[in-house]
């Protein structure tokens, strides 16, 4: 219901097609709504929870992270909503921070939104909550797969297994595991929704 209510609230004075997402460069299209794609740099606001599952995550994620854009910060600045929101399940390595594009069992999820490109970490403004931090995403190859519908575990499951599948017979060297993407709110209807599963590779 939280992560309903933020996302309708984002969405409901601005046209989807209209908010700001990551520039990239389709490399390749492979068919089956499956593309390589070049990423340029971007910045995202994050955020971890624990959580039992993926509905739970973002609803507490979300809540945080919609909270910082609506003016929750040290400037009490609303910033623009952006996408896709990402979302995976993360695990530690030894004193780092949670490996990116990781799905782990410990129960962590990160949860993340980008931010315009008009920011900089220095310019961004200062998250209320200490639990939002930003973090760079490097530019770097991203095998996607393409698909409508509504958001669930079984559906993220049949599509990984399609990614994965493309992977094999493409000769690409996968980094970390897959994560989720989602570029549409709740009140989109299903056939109209556009959601992606994404693998960075080399």
């Amino acid at each position: 219901m939280i992560k309903a209510l933020i996302l309708t609230s984002l969405f409901a004075s601005t046209s989807v097609s209209a908010i700001e997402q990551p520039a990239y460069t389709v490399l390749k299209e492979m068919g089956n709504g499956i593309e390589l794609r070049q990423y340029g740099s971007y910045i995202i606001a994050e955020t971890q929870v624990s959580a039992e599952n993926a509905e739970i995550a973002g609803n507490l994620a979300f809540k945080r992270l919609g909270g910082y854009i609506f003016g929750g910060n040290k400037s009490k600045t609303s910033i623009a909503m952006t996408a896709p929101v990402s979302q995976a399940r993360s695990e530690k390595i030894e004193m780092t921070a949670p490996v990116s594009q990781t799905r782990g069992n410990d129960g962590s999820w990160r949860v993340s939104f980008v931010m315009p490109k008009r920011f900089t970490l220095e310019t961004l403004p200062v998250p209320n909550d200490p639990t939002v931090y930003f973090k760079t995403e490097p530019a770097r190859k991203i095998l996607v797969i393409r698909f409508s519908g509504r958001w669930t575990e079984a559906n993220f499951k049949q599509h990984e297994n399609e990614l994965k599948a493309a992977l094999a017979n493409s000769g690409l060297q996968p980094m970390g595991t897959p994560w989720s993407a989602r570029y549409d709110p709740p009140f989109m209807p299903g056939f109209m929704r556009r959601n992606e599963i994404m693998m960075q590779v080399r």
